[in-house]
C-alpha cells in the first residue's frame, strides 16, 4: 500500500465540492485502503478523499479508536439524515496541523452511504463516530473545521492559520 500526501490548508482541492462516485470499480476500492493507510500513519482517526487532492465523494474512519474489535471502514456518497441534539468538542485536522479548537456539532446523527461492496447503509451514530462522521463530510462539501469556529477563537489561531497557508502554498 501506499502513502498519500495530504494537503494542506490552502489547496484548492480542500475548498471544492466532491463529485458523487457512480461505480464502485477496483480502483477505488485500491484508493481506499491507501487512504487507510494514509490515515494511520498520520495518526489520525479520519480522512475525506479531498484531503488527498481527490475531489470523490468518499472518506474513512478508523473505528479502532472507538472498539478494538472494529476496522476502518469506508463510507461512500455519505448523507446525513437527521440530527438530534448538540455539543460541543475539540476537532483537529491532518490538513491543518497542529490546529485546535472547540467545535458545535450535533450529538446524534441517522445517515446514509454505500459500503465498498455496494450496499447501501442506514445508521444512527453518535459519540466520537458522530462527530467524526460530520467533521469528513464537511470536507466532501468543501467546508473546513474552521469555518464552524467562533470568531474570537478564529482570531486567536489566525496567525498559526496564515503559517501554514504560506509553508503550504500551492504557485
Amino acid at each position: 500500500m501506499a502513502v498519500l500526501p495530504i494537503v494542506k490548508l490552502g489547496h484548492p482541492a480542500l475548498r471544492k465540492r466532491a463529485e458523487a462516485i457512480e461505480e464502485l470499480t477496483p480502483e477505488l476500492k485500491e484508493f481506499v485502503k491507501h487512504m487507510v493507510e494514509t490515515m494511520r500513519t498520520h495518526e489520525g482517526i479520519g480522512l475525506a478523499a479531498n484531503q488527498v487532492n481527490l475531489l470523490k465523494r468518499v472518506f474513512v474512519i478508523d473505528l479502532q479508536l472507538v472498539d478494538e474489535r472494529q476496522d476502518a471502514r469506508a463510507y461512500i456518497n455519505p448523507r446525513i439524515l437527521s440530527r438530534q441534539g448538540r455539543e460541543v468538542s475539540e476537532e483537529g485536522c491532518l490538513s491543518i496541523p497542529d490546529v485546535r479548537a472547540d467545535v458545535e456539532r450535533a450529538a446524534v446523527i441517522e445517515v446514509e452511504y454505500q459500503d465498498l461492496d455496494g450496499a447501501v447503509v442506514r445508521e444512527t451514530l453518535d459519540g466520537l463516530v458522530a462527530r467524526v462522521f460530520q467533521h469528513e463530510l464537511d470536507h466532501l462539501d468543501g467546508i473546513l473545521f474552521i469555518d464552524r469556529i467562533s470568531s474570537v477563537q478564529r482570531k486567536l489561531i489566525e496567525p498559526q492559520l496564515n503559517k501554514i497557508r504560506e509553508a503550504h502554498s500551492i504557485l
